[in-house]
């Protein structure tokens, strides 16, 4: 494998940027056109796509279902794509954390259903996104947090399935969160924009967690502001993929992109692509 092909490897994209908007959403399960995303990403050489959850009508997501799960084996298998992560919108949605009896409940076992899906389909990674309605406020939220994925230890290590935090939390209280758990089953997704929206100092921290990254999404966003294109906002994307490297990540680069205002989803996340090429072939 050639050093270009090397790097190529390891780009994936988020499930929907390559279908159109759903309720002018910038994210979410392309319920029309979920199929097709497979022979896009064939098309253009990205071998690795990241699978998106809604609470809306969660179970009848393809990943819920038996026969949907079946469909996903063979498309992969057709179009030569793997799905080793997961982002669970679901839990910034509606997350058990917030919740109270019933409901907490019924979203705790949302969740340990997720998991068996997930192994199911081979999906290693669950991404929690602890942003935005998911941000943790107050010890309780953190309480209930802990206290859900102390009592799932041993379906995690049944499963085979790894847990990663994305989190608003500032570099030095986001170490201090994760020093808690498990590196054996838990991690960081490090996402680019949203650290730079949030106008944290990527030497911080990675200095404060950089060897418990387990995935990065790729995005970019001004200080305080939404995504918009690589290059355009306020990511040191450079010196991200430099740190990156310094720190030995091997894991994936998934395109969690800026929409296309034409349409051109197809040709905006191959130019997304080059680009991480390009600062991927600068650090190699």
């Amino acid at each position: 494998m050639s050093d270009l092909q090397l790097q190529s490897s390891k780009i994936g994209f988020m499930q929907g940027r390559l279908s159109s908007l759903v309720d002018g959403k910038i994210q979410a399960f392309p319920w029309d056109d979920w199929r097709l995303e497979f022979a896009e990403a064939d098309t253009l050489g990205i071998r690795i796509m990241e699978w998106t959850l809604d609470q809306e009508n969660l179970r009848s997501n393809p990943m819920m279902t038996e026969r949907g799960r079946e469909e996903i084996k063979l498309l992969c298998q057709k179009f030569n794509l793997s799905i080793p992560s997961l982002t669970g919108d679901c839990f910034m949605q509606s997350p058990f954390w917030k919740a109270k009896d019933k409901d907490k409940s019924a979203l705790e076992e949302d969740f340990i259903s997720i998991i068996s899906s997930c192994e199911k389909l081979g999906i290693k990674f669950i991404v929690v996104p602890l942003v935005d309605n998911g941000s943790i406020k107050n010890d309780q939220h953190l309480n209930s947090l802990f206290s859900f994925f102390n009592r799932i230890d041993n379906i995690l290590r049944e499963n085979s399935v790894n847990i990663i935090f994305e989190s608003d939390y500032e570099p030095l209280k986001l170490k201090d969160f994760i020093d808690n758990l498990d590196p054996k089953f838990y991690g960081i997704n490090y996402d680019i924009g949203n650290s730079a929206a949030l106008g944290f100092n990527p030497i911080e921290e990675f200095l404060a967690y950089g060897d418990r990254i387990m995935n990065v999404h790729v995005k970019d966003r001004p200080l305080g502001g939404t995504t918009v294109p690589l290059g355009e906002g306020d990511a040191n994307l450079a010196l991200v993929f430099k740190l990156l490297k310094e720190y030995s990540y091997e894991g994936n680069y998934i395109l969690q992109t800026a929409r296309s205002s034409s349409g051109k989803h197809s040709l905006v996340l191959e130019g997304y692509k080059n680009q991480v090429i390009n600062w991927l072939l600068e650090n190699r």
